[in-house]
């Protein structure tokens, strides 16, 4: 267990400065990694559940764009951890709105689906979920990034991440008056 090596290794050795932070930043990106694998664990689930069922290519086509951006923004925050590069983190934090902005198309295409056709909101669901662990697993790359930032530098990030964006926001069709 990484938390508990770190934690005897602080203890034994009294780590100094860098020392220090590149152990705490092992710490917090097994965290990140291990969340990251349980995200990841319950798309494969959801994805076994969808191939029992009749295909939906265009909405399945869409997650795997999506996954595939996930996945290269892990790669790349992932190598810049293993080569000790804080502008190829921030380059991978910089980018998380671009993670955002293709989940938030992604919810309303689903929308847009389930409303067209309910007997797809079961299916939709699934691709739903799917969506959001692959946006968080994009947040976890963002964190690994800050994590970096501050191994290397011994600073806190400061940038500030894209919030909800009233754009996006989904409005509800107007319900039928009751006769």
């Amino acid at each position: 267990d990484i938390e508990k090596k770190a934690i005897r290794l602080i203890a034994l050795r009294q780590p100094v400065a860098s020392d220090l932070r590149k152990t705490l930043s092992a710490m917090k990106l097994a965290v990140d990694l291990e969340r990251t694998g349980d995200l990841a664990k319950n798309i494969a689930k959801r994805a076994l559940i969808l191939a029992e069922g009749e295909p939906m290519q265009p909405l399945t086509r869409s997650i795997e764009r999506m996954g595939k951006l996930v996945s290269m923004r892990l790669r790349d925050v992932l190598d810049a951890y293993a080569v000790g590069e804080v502008d190829r983190a921030i380059a991978v934090w910089n980018t998380d709105d671009e993670v955002d902005e293709h989940y938030n198309a992604l919810f309303r295409e689903l929308l847009t689906y389930m409303m067209g056709d309910p007997r797809t909101i079961s299916a939709c669901t699934h691709l739903l979920f799917m969506a959001k662990n692959l946006e968080r697993i994009g947040d976890h790359a963002t964190n690994i990034a800050e994590t970096i930032h501050y191994e290397i530098t011994g600073l806190e990030f400061t940038g500030e991440r894209p919030r909800w964006n009233p754009d996006t926001e989904i409005d509800a069709p107007d319900q039928p008056t009751p006769a």
